[in-house]
């Protein structure tokens, strides 16, 4: 009797017995790549709800720092509106710069107010987080300078005045309020300078520390 080419006894189980090891691989990888899937969705709405509470604190500060631009700008205003007509000289004329600054700084604050009022803080992503509070820091700091250039132009308007026989007392007035105007911005800016540049301490670092940069790759570090 003839043997058969191909003996198939066995043949089943060794096919099973053999694929069993590669099967238990491939299931412990997709329960592995599961849970890393789950760990970083967790990681990324953590992180995202710390970008809005970061957005929410800045976004907060600028709301309290035009209320308190605008107060100053409707004091200003109200004052110099009461006492225009009961002063004379370079009083009336100080009065009058107060009105016509603060009015321009009331502009400022309410388009300043409204705009973070209407900001969404979940509305930026890491990198754009950084960027608005940069550029908060990098305006202000700017202003700072301006404010400095401000009271310099309203001392030197002071100092005009004395050699001048042209309405001195109108050089001499708005030079005041402008010395006065500049000083306060200058206060102003430079402590919500601090204010917002405080921001980026505890809350930037621990945010922050999960971030890693080696000149050439940005990734992300998740600690367990």
């Amino acid at each position: 009797m003839q043997k058969p080419i191909l003996n198939l006894t066995g043949f089943k189980n060794l096919t099973i017995t053999g694929l069993q090891p590669v099967y238990q691989i491939f299931f412990m990888k997709a329960r592995s790549l599961t849970f890393l899937l789950l760990l970083l969705t967790f990681f990324l709405f953590a992180q995202t709800d710390d970008l809005s509470k970061i957005n929410h604190l800045r976004l907060n500060k600028q709301r309290i720092g035009m209320l308190v631009l605008g107060t100053w700008a409707v004091g200003n205003i109200a004052t110099g509106a009461l006492l225009t007509g009961q002063r004379t000289g370079e009083d009336r004329y100080f009065h009058q710069m107060n009105i016509a600054w603060n009015a321009v700084n009331l502009g400022l604050a309410t388009f300043g107010y409204f705009n973070a009022i209407n900001a969404d803080p979940a509305a930026y992503d890491l990198a754009a987080t950084i960027q608005q509070q940069y550029n908060v820091e990098k305006i202000l700091l700017l202003n700072t300078g301006l404010d400095v250039g401000y009271v310099l132009g309203g001392l030197y308007l002071m100092e005009r005045s004395k050699d001048t026989a042209k309405n001195p007392a109108r050089l001499k007035g708005f030079g005041r309020s402008i010395v006065l105007q500049g000083s306060f911005l200058f206060a102003f800016d430079l402590a919500f300078y601090l204010v917002h540049a405080n921001t980026r301490s505890a809350q930037w670092q621990q945010l922050l520390s999960s971030v890693y940069f080696d000149g050439s790759r940005v990734g992300m570090v998740l600690q367990f």
